[in-house]
């Protein structure tokens, strides 16, 4: 049996997020019914994480065992052929056998992109958030530093059926920064892992701060252990976008720099 890595960038627009779910498409059940096709059996596909419902990937990790003796160069041609144009698989290779793409990944990157010019061309409609109103952009760009380092962002979570588990909401965020580039605004943040909705939560508090609605202050009350101030409001999915995970190995190390240039 081999264990196969793939890097898989998909437009999660007419999806229902990466986790399979009974009667709706996913990128997770979409990806594992082509593989089927090729074992000839059942394949189970792992991901790096649970991308929600509309949102995109640039290199989403996934990573499965087959008994197939298939080339890599040629199962990569054989999944691109039987899966829809809105999902590509870009890389291939071996992995370990006890590989595992979420709990073996060391950090992941996330992009969200918010178009603010006047009017939003219909090319860009599904992979930005049009908002062309007035905003104070640098209490943004002031706020979005604040989240870094190591907080419990449970003020920046949305409900998940593990919180049962008490499982801690204590994440680090390495870098966390706003800048423009040229109509857009671009808001990039690379940690140690992210909760349910937790950037587009993000996004969405740094939007009110830009609005004038929540000073910094709020920012960092939002970060103390204990807070109660409930999550949100969140982010519309169609601006987020996963760019990397990143491995102790260096491999899937995608992005050039934490922070886009602007």
């Amino acid at each position: 049996m081999r264990r196969i890595r793939v890097t898989v960038s998909y437009d999660g627009t007419d999806y229902h997020g990466w986790q399979v779910q009974p009667g709706l498409a996913t990128i997770q059940g979409v990806l594992e019914g082509a593989l089927s096709q090729i074992e000839g059996k059942a394949v189970h596909v792992d991901g790096s994480g649970r991308t929600d419902a509309g949102v995109h990937s640039l290199a989403q990790v996934a990573a499965f065992t087959l008994a197939n003796p298939i080339p890599l160069p040629n199962l990569k041609k054989a999944m691109n052929r039987l899966l829809p144009r809105d999902i590509r698989v870009m890389e291939t290779a071996e992995a370990h056998e006890s590989f595992h793409p979420r709990y073996d990944a060391i950090a992941k990157t996330y992009e969200y992109r918010i178009l603010r010019a006047e009017i939003c061309p219909p090319f860009d409609r599904r992979f930005v958030y049009h908002y062309p109103y007035p905003l104070d952009e640098v209490r943004m760009i002031e706020a979005a530093r604040l989240l870094e380092g190591e907080h419990d962002f449970s003020a920046f979570a949305a409900a998940d059926p593990v919180d049962g588990l008490g499982r801690s909401k204590v994440r680090r965020i390495f870098s966390s920064c706003l800048v423009r580039d040229g109509v857009r605004l671009i808001y990039r943040v690379r940690g140690s892992g992210f909760l349910k909705h937790m950037v587009r939560n993000i996004v969405g508090v740094l939007l009110e701060a830009g609005k004038g609605n929540v000073a910094c202050s709020g920012i960092e009350a939002r970060l103390e252990p204990g807070c109660t101030i409930p999550a949100g409001p969140s982010a519309p999915p169609r601006g987020l976008f996963l760019i990397s995970v990143e491995y102790s190995d260096g491999s899937c190390l995608k992005p050039a720099s934490d922070c886009p240039e602007g």
